[in-house]
């Protein structure tokens, strides 16, 4: 048993060492590594939302601190993600074709990130509508999904030329944050329980999201974030196609 929970606590330091350097929870990997292990996801959902919780602090305190983050890009998104991330927490639904076709457009950006980075030079504030319809659209799939939203919102910023990449990550971190509280929430109002935890794998993912997020803020290349960004689309996009 201690061989296994040195085995866990090596892959979620990992985990949280890569998510957090891209300004995200790690939610998606500690359920992928969790469900391996031969943990139900149910079981693990309320665990996974409070480490999201722990290492998007991290993250944002870091990519803040370094002058990333832009109140008038973020605003937008949070006011609307928080309420519908409540709502999708509270959903208990198994929808096989949704996980597929979330995993379709994950893989999608993963490659167009391994394969042509996406320019730093172009930045322009969204419509506050247009920001308002994506913020809820990704805070209901967090809360339905039990992470924090950011594997859907960092490709779109990037993409739509709205931040670069360490300013997305910081928007992204807050999102994260906000709306994996939400999530809890609405989980444990639906009547649910917190079934796990361990502290021995808060230690190792708060010791990754520390060293993760100062090293995605301060030290890595716009490109390396990028290409991090893309290894956490893809680890995301197998978790979900193992449940479709």
């Amino acid at each position: 048993m201690l061989e296994i929970n040195w085995i866990l606590m090596g892959a979620f330091f990992l985990v949280a060492l890569l998510y957090s350097s891209v300004g995200h929870g790690g939610a998606s990997g500690y359920i992928a590594v969790l469900t391996l292990a031969g943990f139900a996801v149910e079981e693990i959902r309320p665990f996974v939302l409070m480490l999201n919780v722990m290492v998007a602090t991290l993250s944002f305190y870091q990519f803040t601190k370094a002058g990333y983050f832009s109140f008038p890009l973020t605003w937008p998104f949070i006011l609307s993600g928080i309420p519908f991330s409540f709502i999708g927490g509270s959903i208990h639904l198994k929808s096989h074709s949704l996980s597929f076709l979330l995993a379709v457009v994950l893989i999608f950006s993963a490659v167009r990130f391994f394969w042509k980075p996406q320019t730093e030079e172009i930045e322009k504030i969204p419509l506050v509508r247009w920001a308002l319809f994506w913020g809820a659209l990704f805070g209901f799939l967090a809360g339905l999904t039990g992470t924090g939203g950011g594997i859907f919102l960092t490709p779109l910023l990037i993409f739509a030329g709205w931040a670069i990449s360490k300013k997305a990550a910081a928007t992204s971190s807050l999102f994260i944050l906000l709306n994996s509280i939400a999530g809890l929430g609405g989980y444990f109002w639906s009547g649910r329980n917190m079934e796990f935890i361990e502290v021995e794998l808060i230690f190792a993912v708060y010791l990754g999201g520390v060293i993760g997020g100062t090293l995605g803020s301060r030290f890595f290349s716009p490109r390396i974030v990028q290409w991090a960004l893309a290894l956490v689309l893809m680890i995301a996009a197998v978790k979900l196609l193992r449940h479709s």
